[in-house]
């Protein structure tokens, strides 16, 4: 073998695999380092217009603090105000409530007492009619002797 045919060899060898890197390897790889470069730059971008939104913010955040601090403080005032007026109202309401339904109350009280009042009428004329039965041993038409059971239901 013959060292010069072989370093030519090689130097063939090598100048096709450089061609060929430079042909199909390197493109892709010199696109991929552009593309990452420009993204890079693209987020270094965003990352400045970001902290400028961000400082913008924090300013207009500070201010509508403030502003709705003042309206919270507005905005308890007139509720304090309002809930003093509507405790007042609510106890004048309580009061006249409370009249109606003791009014309301001693009605029902009569009306309970006229209805137990009927109904032990009622119970004492059917005692009676039994009663009177019994000694009868004979039986008392309602219907007939219903008049004399109202005049003795009114008398007792």
């Amino acid at each position: 073998m013959n060292i010069n045919m072989t370093l030519i060899g090689q130097m063939i060898a090598f100048a096709i695999f450089v061609w060929f890197c430079t042909k199909y390897v390197w493109p892709p790889i010199s696109n991929a380092l552009h593309e990452r470069q420009k993204k890079i730059a693209d987020g270094l971008d965003a990352a400045s217009r970001a902290s400028r939104d961000l400082e913008l913010a924090e300013q207009q955040a500070s201010e509508t603090l403030r502003e709705s601090k003042e309206q919270a403080a507005e905005i308890l005032e007139q509720a304090h105000k309002r809930s003093t007026q509507m405790i007042d109202e609510a106890r004048d309401q309580a009061r006249l409530e409370g009249e109606r339904m003791i009014a309301q109350a001693k009605s029902e009280i009569d009306q309970e007492v006229n209805r137990a009042k009927e109904e032990l009428r009622g119970q004492v004329s059917r005692l009676a009619i039994v009663g009177a039965e019994r000694v009868l041993e004979a039986s008392i038409d309602e219907k007939q002797h219903g008049k004399l059971v109202d005049q003795l239901a009114e008398e007792l």
